[in-house]
């Protein structure tokens, strides 16, 4: 039942509007001045106000204002009876809050059409405040589970960045460095190496299809798979004596293959580069399946791009790849990307491509190590506007020194 205060002066005009107001079933409240219609407004949920216009001291303009003043819960109907006809008069109510107005003498019917108007104002407030209750315990509960995604995510992202091995180490007379910048929380990149025995090196690089938590769990199964911390597991070795040796990388990214078509339930893929490095000559036997030309950069400081291409390892069953092999010399680099680097835009869009990874190795000739790779890293945000890169970046970088 809704509550109706009638305010007037007049107690007659009062008990006739009350009456017909009881008759139509509202719990009507009567004041005989404006402060008294406060007092009650603070003591009871007041749901429309007819209010007489002209009273002694506080009138029912002043009333207006001062109820419009009212901190409350939901929004209270104004009307007010008035004997003025003036435009200016209507205007003047209608700036300090009344809804409607009504002339006097009142007329019954007219009362309860302006009432029953009032109540459609009211109901249709409430469904708002409803809907807007609902919507605001549905945003809490959203902010709350993207608060606690956003925690697990960020340790997801934590640990995923333990899958690198050390940023920089030297192995005579070579210094391997990686970075990796994902491009959300977590990523489908990583890049890393491994020693093979006393004078050989493991260097890897891939890009799992996609981003998000499905791409990083495809990460981490294949850091395990190329990991130097046990060489029973990594997929690139084979027991040899008390020891391991390398298997050929054409032969790594078939069993890689094999593997993911036999094991991994999904719909990713990955792109690849594997190198083995032998340190004491300079050779480097390489594959690659699907991941951007690694870029070598010579003593001299000509850069040139190496690699047979090759598909993607997890699309076709039985694929095969071919090798290929260069030597790199004193002074010489390796340095393998991915396309996040190779396909990032400048300002304009266009893609950096081979060209322009030439363009910034090329400046850095005399830097080393995680130098090199933060310089090159800030020199592609300078490119791209930003270092908000739409796609991950990652690379492994060997100096032979």
């Amino acid at each position: 039942m809704r509550n109706i205060l009638v305010v007037d002066d007049s107690r007659v005009q009062r008990r006739i509007l009350s009456a017909s107001l009881q008759r139509w079933g509202y719990a009507v409240l009567e004041a005989g001045s404006g402060e008294e219609a406060l007092a009650i407004c603070a003591a009871h949920d007041v749901h429309l106000v007819v209010s007489d216009w002209m009273m002694p001291e506080m009138s029912g303009l002043e009333f207006c204002r001062a109820f419009r003043a009212l901190a409350r819960e939901s929004y209270g109907y104004f009307i007010l009876l008035t004997s003025r006809r003036e435009k200016g008069a209507v205007a003047e109510g209608l700036d300090v809050g009344a809804d409607d107005f009504l002339a006097k003498p009142v007329h019954a019917d007219e009362l309860r059409a302006r009432i029953m108007a009032g109540e459609r104002i009211l109901r249709m407030e409430g469904e708002l405040q409803t809907q807007n209750r609902l919507m605001a315990d549905t945003l809490h509960e959203l902010r709350t589970l993207y608060d606690s995604l956003d925690r697990d995510l960020a340790q997801a992202r934590r640990l995923q960045m333990s899958l690198l091995p050390a940023p920089e180490r030297v192995f005579a007379p070579a210094r391997v460095s990686v970075m990796l910048r994902p491009s959300g929380h977590v990523g489908g990149d990583l890049a890393g190496y491994f020693p093979i025995g006393e004078q050989r090196l493991g260097l890897f690089a891939f890009d799992v299809s996609g981003h998000g938590v499905a791409s990083a769990l495809m990460t981490a199964r294949l850091a395990g798979l190329l990991s130097g911390a046990a060489p029973e597991q990594n997929i690139a070795l084979v027991p040899d004596g008390g020891s391991f040796a390398p298997r050929p990388p054409a032969r790594v990214a078939a069993e890689l293959n094999a593997l993911v078509q036999s094991e991994v339930v999904t719909d990713e893929y990955f792109t690849l580069v594997y190198a083995d490095v032998d340190l004491d000559s300079g050779r480097v036997r390489m594959v690659q399946a699907g991941h951007p030309h690694p870029a070598v950069q010579r003593a001299c400081g000509r850069i040139e791009f190496v690699g047979e291409g090759g598909l993607p390892i997890g699309l076709i069953s039985g694929a095969e790849w071919t090798g290929f092999e260069l030597t790199l010399a004193s002074g010489d680099r390796l340095f393998i990307m991915s396309d996040g680097v190779t396909e990032c835009g400048d300002t304009s869009g266009a893609e950096l491509g081979e060209a322009g990874v030439a363009r910034l190795m090329r400046p850095l000739r005399g830097l080393h190590g995680r130098a090199y790779l933060d310089t090159f890293l800030a020199r592609l945000g300078d490119v791209h506007g930003g270092d908000d890169f739409p796609d991950d970046v990652s690379g492994v970088l060997l100096e032979i020194e």
